[in-house]
């Protein structure tokens, strides 16, 4: 595909692109370990949903802050901040971006399966949590790809519990998209950004509403989107930044204009 040679000309010094579905194509440095940041939290969230589906633990039993449940965790509507324990709002009131969410939700899965979440995460996956389940992953593009297909075309989950964690969890709630501002709603899903009608974004203009994924201040990020038929995985090792809001929907667009072409 030829829209991913676009990474070629990016600011980065290394970069890896690929899509998959219903067109398969790579291009760059697909064997180089890049940090994930919190692309992570799109693995860490398939993780914990295992977990449900296992029964070993369930998305609104109390979790976290008062009032708080592991659904809230994983919707960022829990109150918590980017870092710490204290809430800055009730929880279900407000979309607050926050890594400390995703720490107390892969904690009391650890605590449930008396294993450790690294090895409940590489249980899962496969491959290993070297940190956070924020933002611990650092691997080649060839491991996100792996993520990528169980998002398109889920084996670990069944499809009714991805397209739940790809819907709208406590609509309405306005917050802070990281990079982008606010925005009124801030929808996500569980573990999962959802696209909607939000501008700016750093998906494409041409990618559908339902799109869905995550982006990681390391420089890189997934998207599925359903109505294509596709996801875009994409790492580098320059953070994100201004760059990366023109030159990601820049590649999204053309990787979608070349598909529906072909």
């Amino acid at each position: 595909m030829e829209a991913l040679r676009q990474v070629d000309a990016w600011p980065s010094t290394h970069a890896a692109v690929a899509v998959t579905g219903r067109i398969e194509a790579v291009h760059g440095d697909v064997g180089r370990n890049f940090a994930w940041a919190s692309v992570t939290k799109l693995a860490t969230a398939v993780a914990v949903l295992v977990a449900v589906e296992e029964g070993i633990v369930d998305l609104d039993e109390p979790a976290g802050p008062t009032g708080s449940t592991l659904r809230h965790l994983l919707a960022h509507a829990s109150g918590l901040p980017l870092e710490g324990t204290a809430p800055l709002a009730p929880p279900g009131t407000r979309r607050i971006y926050s890594n400390s969410g995703f720490e107390l939700a892969a904690a009391l899965v650890a605590e449930r399966a008396e294993l450790a979440f690294p090895l409940y995460f590489q249980h899962v996956w496969g491959f290993p949590l070297n940190g956070s389940p924020a933002a611990g992953v650092e691997a080649p593009l060839g491991t996100l790809l792996d993520v990528a297909r169980e998002l398109l075309d889920p084996r670990r989950l069944p499809q009714a519990t991805l397209a739940e964690a790809a819907s709208v969890q406590f609509a309405g709630l306005a917050g802070v998209l990281p990079g982008f501002g606010r925005m009124t709603p801030n929808d996500w899903g569980l573990g999962i950004e959802l696209r909607d009608a939000k501008a700016p974004h750093w998906t494409g203009t041409a990618n559908s509403p339902r799109t869905f994924g995550h982006f990681g201040r390391a420089g890189g990020f997934l998207w599925v989107d359903p109505e294509a038929g596709l996801a875009l995985a994409c790492l580098s090792d320059l953070g994100f930044g201004d760059w990366a809001k023109d030159a990601w929907p820049r590649l999204a667009d053309a990787v979608l204009a070349e598909a529906w072409l072909g």
